[in-house]
């Protein structure tokens, strides 16, 4: 239905960013319209206007006689997106460690306890999406968390949830920044905050140094 197609484009869109920031696409490889179509069950419309939109954000580039290619990924560029989103969500998390009420903080615990029983890579990354808004609502900082959502599209946010490292290093960061709220310490949650998304960042470029993404 055409009411659907921009939710669909959207949807490519991610799919296409995650497998771009994970080193699965590689700058500089081609991205040919009919095999994302067929890998996500879709139609080429919705892949033609997931990639309108990533060649605005700087994701993809349209060449003459080739068409889209991965746009030039640098270290610095990854470095740079989560510092960026460590410090938006360190500020916002210091606004809910200045206001959080008990009830508040009942609601975020129960939410990190949910998560730490999920056991399959969807259910993780869907339940730590839950919890940091469940976070951001408290800080009452509508456009801040705007600008923290937009950031947060270039997290690949599966092939975290798949690793057993990060997953570890995750319930260790809720455990201090839920005793952070409990605390009203706000210098200690912005820490911890912004530490989880620039611990993010070295994981993320081990992974495509790895890979072998700036060889």
């Amino acid at each position: 239905m055409p009411g659907d197609r921009p939710q669909l484009s959207e949807e490519v869109a991610a799919a296409l960013r995650g497998r771009i920031m994970s080193g699965e696409l590689r700058p500089g490889a081609r991205i040919r319209l009919e095999e994302v179509a067929a890998q996500l069950g879709v139609s080429i419309t919705p892949v033609r206007e997931a990639l309108l939109t990533l060649r605005g954000e700087d994701m993809v580039e349209l060449e003459p006689r080739k068409g889209y290619v991965v746009a030039p990924l640098s270290k610095q560029d990854v470095i740079d997106l989560f510092q960026l989103q460590g410090d938006i969500a360190g500020e916002l998390a210091a606004r809910v460690a200045e206001r959080i009420t008990a009830p508040q903080l009942d609601e975020i615990t129960l939410a990190n306890r949910a998560l730490l029983r999920a056991r399959k890579t969807a259910d993780i990354e869907r339940l730590e999406f839950e919890l940091h808004r469940a976070v951001n609502l408290v800080a009452q900082a509508r456009k801040l968390s705007w600008f923290l959502h937009v950031a947060t599209r270039y997290t690949p946010a599966r092939f975290y949830a798949a690793d057993p490292g990060w997953r570890a290093g995750m319930r260790d960061d809720h455990a201090a920044l839920l005793a952070a709220f409990a605390a009203h310490d706000a210098a200690t949650a912005r820490s911890v905050m912004t530490r989880h998304f620039t611990d993010g960042a070295s994981l993320l470029v081990k992974h495509l140094e790895e890979l072998g993404v700036w060889s």
